[in-house]
């Protein structure tokens, strides 16, 4: 089915990260996860030739398809036109304004995999179902002391509950990308803890993983050029040792949260 509509349109993918999943039982594992209901407005990115959509039109109330290439957008007008719940948005993903939607059902482009991930978590949903490269996956979900645990890490939980739900092996794609995928479950939440300044969180999450082989104090003071925190030094001196002494691998999000909210304290006064 799917290998039909790519031979009938010409789409031989390869460009804009196009790699078609093209394993029927794969579409429809990938469905049953988004657990949809006809009062569901679906949104689906890099819509591709519509593989996806025509499922999640079948049990949603609507599905908003949007698709940079505009080959694909003609595809995609060709076989949904007719069909009063899909609507098409031609358009980068990273630019467009998504209109409100409940769930966020895709096969991503692994280049902008970060990217639309933390637009997404912007905005106001039910549940994700989003396809990865599975080496991303991993990182999304991993635990402190692993090697794969990261910023991403943190900052997915710092925003929401994740999960992988299935690996996908390369040869159910066509054209058949480098690397396995995998589909992760996104269920967005309040954060399970405080922090004092999100952003400043986030730049300090950032700073500290660019250094993560090194020890925290080490870390914080060689980046200090990006935190900008005044009198460094000092403000150092007055964190934990204990924490001071783990690197940033080796601490939890909440961890990594206190330290950044009392230096926060501390430059603030």
């Amino acid at each position: 089915m799917v290998r039909s509509i790519l031979k009938k349109y010409n789409i031989k993918g390869g460009v804009f990260d196009q790699h078609f999943l093209i394993d029927t039982g794969y579409l429809d594992r990938i469905v049953d996860a988004a657990e949809l209901s006809p009062q569901d407005t679906v949104l689906e990115i890099g819509a591709g030739i519509g593989n996806l959509t025509e499922r999640l039109a079948r049990r949603a109330k609507k599905v908003i398809a949007v698709e940079l290439d505009y080959a694909l957008v003609s595809v995609l007008h060709d076989r949904f036109d007719t069909v009063e719940n899909v609507e098409i948005i031609a358009g980068d993903a990273l630019k467009v304004e998504f209109p409100e939607f409940d769930k966020v059902v895709s096969n991503l482009p692994y280049s902008i995999s970060s990217e639309i991930t933390f637009k997404l978590l912007r905005y106001k949903f039910k549940l994700g179902i989003l396809m990865y490269q599975y080496e991303f996956a991993v990182r999304m979900v991993s635990p402190p002391d692993c090697k794969d645990y990261s910023r991403l890490t943190v900052d997915t939980y710092y925003f929401a509950d994740a999960s992988i739900l299935m690996k996908v092996p390369k040869d159910v794609f066509q054209p058949a990308p480098e690397v396995d995928s995998a589909v992760v479950k996104l269920i967005p939440r309040p954060a399970p803890f405080e922090v004092r300044d999100e952003a400043f969180f986030l730049e300090f999450v950032t700073a500290v993983f660019g250094q993560r082989r090194k020890k925290l104090r080490n870390s914080i003071l060689n980046t200090n050029h990006v935190l900008k925190i005044p009198e460094i030094k000092e403000v150092v001196n007055q964190l934990p040792e204990d924490l001071m002494n783990k690197r940033a691998e080796n601490l939890t999000p909440e961890e990594l949260a206190l330290v950044a909210n009392m230096i926060f304290d501390l430059k603030s006064r």
